[in-house]
């Protein structure tokens, strides 16, 4: 497979959002499914693009999968603290897992943060289910630090999300 990341153009910011709410749906990701809150938020590709820089991994003009990467701490960020880069809303088109899409946009995300000034690990945060994610993950050098793992809706005990760091 022959993957480029590159910027997200704006043209393709309705795509990536609904290639990406197509793969946690599929996965069954999202307790709600169609009706879940978070949906709107992964399609909200827009809104990610003018806070962070997406990326996207195609093939000629295949859209294959998409990524969040957050430089730091700002309004974007989950878990970044002064120093640390976040990878956000990691997500490749089901047809096209396997074949190293998800890997070439990780490695994309490490790349830039070790190209950002006084950055000096990357973050980030997973669901339980995501096993073939964290096994990427764990691959690239990220450890688990249960510490940092935090629950985006306080209201709901079952979603705590898992947090990893790898050190630059």
């Amino acid at each position: 497979m022959d993957i480029t990341i590159r910027p997200v153009d704006p043209t393709e910011h309705a795509a990536l959002g609904e290639l990406t709410a197509q793969a946690y749906l599929r996965d069954g990701l999202l307790d709600y499914g169609e009706g879940d809150a978070y949906l709107p938020v992964l399609k909200d590709v827009a809104s990610r693009a003018a806070a962070a820089e997406v990326l996207v991994a195609v093939e000629g003009e295949r859209l294959l999968g998409g990524v969040t990467f957050v430089p730091g701490p700002g309004p974007i960020a989950d878990i970044a603290r002064p120093g640390e880069a976040e990878i956000r809303a990691l997500a490749v088109a089901h047809e096209a897992r396997g074949r190293g899409a998800g890997e070439t946009l990780v490695r994309a995300c490490i790349d830039r943060a070790r190209a950002t000034d006084g950055c000096t690990a990357v973050v980030l945060s997973s669901q339980r289910a995501m096993h073939t994610a964290h096994r990427l993950y764990e691959r690239l050098g990220f450890v688990r630090t249960p510490e940092r793992d935090w629950n985006p809706v306080p209201h709901l005990d079952d979603i705590t999300l898992l947090t990893y760091e790898l050190t630059l």
